[in-house]
């Protein structure tokens, strides 16, 4: 048998060949380990390109949220103490895609509290989002939930080409975490948006209690639905949520998860997404040169984001072109 090692599978990655199960139990065991990070930096340069992919993210709709997602603020089964209100004010929605254009943002997406956004709500949400593509000339996205065909349709007639839905979690982990639905319906919803013509963007939260297995685990699970985009959220514990005491992830234990998402996934955009304010910015700068190459800029919905040109400067430190 052929003797595992990072070098032999990053040879492996570079030359199209895709990781098994065994090259991803191997490199699992490789956490904090220097090499594993080399490694999955040259992948990056090999696969990807240098610009770096940014978006912004407005909060459409909020809290009432009828699902019990443990992570969530905005869950309705929660005391959080979250902003609720129904549909975001459409001059307000124009005033902040037109400042994110403004300052290079490439993608503009609406994301709506509850299990689905449908009726007069969707209408809404589409005609905004038309306006926006037809005056602001920015690519557009959308993350309503768990919606249909014919709700897609809507959006992808409106000119929105990318739909978000993560799977948040490993399929053994999930439901210890929601039960007021499953990966299997996430997949249903990803499969009719890519029948559509949608590209996916799919991700998930790492730091939930799961174990480092289960990370890698949602990572090959992702695979199967090949998604252009894979936002990494770090869990920021939201006070009234089940998961408020949740203990934090390590920095190498963020940084081993990034780069074996790099050694699964070599040629797709990881984003880093909410959560990575609470790293330093030299772990955010290794993060960036392991495999992050694309980001969520300004406020993550419920929680503070970072600013723009911080973000800027972070990036083109890192090597990357806006």
């Amino acid at each position: 048998m052929i003797e595992k090692s990072i070098q032999r599978i990053k040879n492996k990655v570079i030359a199209g060949q895709p990781v098994d199960q065994a090259d991803v139990d191997f490199l699992a065991t490789c956490q904090g380990d220097p090499e594993l990070y080399d490694a999955a930096e040259e992948i990056t340069r090999a696969m990807t390109p240098r610009t770096f992919d940014s978006c912004s993210i407005i909060n459409a709709r909020s809290g009432r949220c009828s699902e019990n997602c443990k992570w969530c603020a905005q869950s309705g089964h929660y005391n959080t103490g979250c902003d609720t209100y129904d549909l975001v004010d459409e001059e307000q929605c124009m005033t902040e895609a037109r400042y994110n254009h403004s300052k290079g943002i490439k993608r503009f997406s609406l994301v709506a509290s509850g299990r689905a956004v449908r009726g007069e709500a969707l209408k809404k949400v589409c005609y905004m989002l038309k306006r926006v593509k037809d005056e602001v000339s920015i690519s557009t996205c959308a993350s309503l939930g768990l919606i249909g065909r014919e709700e897609l349709q809507q959006l992808w007639d409106a000119g929105v080409r990318r739909y978000h839905c993560n799977l948040e979690a490993a399929p053994s982990y999930f439901g210890k975490l929601c039960t007021t639905h499953t990966i299997d319906d996430k997949i249903a919803t990803i499969n009719e948006a890519r029948a559509i013509g949608f590209e996916v963007c799919s991700g998930g939260i790492i730091g939930m209690g799961e174990t480092a297995a289960q990370r890698y685990e949602l990572a090959m699970k992702l695979r199967e639905i090949n998604p252009s985009s894979i936002p990494i959220n770090i869990l920021c514990p939201i006070p009234g949520t089940p998961l408020a005491d949740a203990v934090p992830l390590t920095d190498d234990e963020i940084l081993t998860t990034i780069a074996i998402f790099r050694f699964i996934h070599p040629t797709v955009q990881l984003r880093f997404a909410g959560g990575r304010t609470k790293l330093s910015r030299d772990t955010q700068l290794r993060a960036l040169h392991i495999g992050i190459n694309g980001g969520i800029m300004g406020d993550m919905l419920t929680t503070v984001g970072s600013q723009i040109d911080d973000d800027r400067r972070l990036t083109a430190e890192a090597g990357y072109e806006s």
